[in-house]
């Protein structure tokens, strides 16, 4: 496991003509506040007694007044299609947005969420719709990039030629892993039985993706008290999604044409820090 990284280093960012707000992860611009922050959500008592349908209804109204209504452009652009640069896997957690955590306007992050944040295996009989995003992501998002002109000359004339041809890059190029502290989904994981029945219907099942991580942690921190080993758990189910993801062949075929990075991440949001490693 290597040290913090960012997506792409060794090249700029690929402007995007249809999404030009689009920047590289936690690589933004001094004094820059994307226009999805420019309402920090703000939790008061009146909200909390607020009736669940108006309070989303309020929420809504304040989005259109300070962030669609200010960003006709973005809004515009996103209209015709979407192309977005980061595939995002984060806890279905409700204290951990990635879209607010790190930044990202609409149309920059392809999203996926789910408990614990985990991809599983590639199987195709199984967990489809976890992988029909990885698939949508790394196949299907594209993004036009560059037109051609040809001119002729035939018998002293010069025909000019319309060439309709488009040439076409992949819009996702980085996926990103996101585990966090404090999971309820990796204490449940950690506090797996390895024999008997289960005690949900679902839960279980799911968290055993990350079983081998929890093996390892076990095995080289078994000294450490529960909640340390816990955070532990946190990085190590997220290398285990990150193995699991290069399971899938259309990954793998990208990533061996090195036009796709995969890299793992955690964010600590009792310390307020965020972290980032190579897969």
């Amino acid at each position: 496991m290597g040290g913090c990284c960012c997506c792409f280093p060794s090249k700029p960012p690929r402007e995007n003509p249809m999404h030009p707000t689009a920047e590289p992860l936690i690589q933004r611009k001094p004094n820059h506040t994307p226009p999805y922050h420019q309402r920090p959500p703000v939790i008061t008592h009146a909200h909390k007694g607020m009736n669940a349908v108006v309070r989303l209804k309020t929420g809504f109204e304040r989005f259109r007044t300070n962030v669609y209504n200010k960003n006709p452009k973005l809004f515009e652009s996103l209209k015709k299609d979407q192309f977005p640069k980061y595939m995002v896997f984060a806890c279905a957690d409700s204290r951990v947005s990635p879209t607010i955590t790190l930044g990202l306007n609409p149309g920059e992050a392809f999203t996926v969420r789910n408990i614990a944040g985990m991809v599983p295996v590639y199987q195709k009989t199984r967990h489809c719709s976890v992988g029909s995003a990885i698939e949508f992501a790394v196949v299907i998002l594209k993004v036009a990039s560059s037109f051609w002109f040809l001119i002729s000359l035939i018998h002293e004339s010069v025909l000019l030629f319309r060439n309709t041809t488009v040439s076409y890059n992949f819009a996702v190029e980085c996926i990103v892993v996101i585990g966090h502290s404090r999971c309820g989904g990796i204490r449940e994981l950690l506090s797996l039985k390895d024999e008997g029945p289960n005690t949900y219907h679902f839960i279980e099942d799911w968290v055993k993706i990350g079983m081998e991580a929890k093996k390892k942690v076990q095995r080289e921190n078994r000294l450490l008290p529960f909640d340390d080993q816990c955070t532990v758990l946190e990085k190590e189910a997220v290398n285990v999604s990150l193995g699991n993801l290069k399971t899938y062949p259309f990954v793998k075929d990208r990533l061996s044409k090195g036009t796709l990075n995969v890299i793992g991440a955690r964010y600590d949001f009792v310390r307020g820090s965020f972290e980032t490693w190579n897969a």
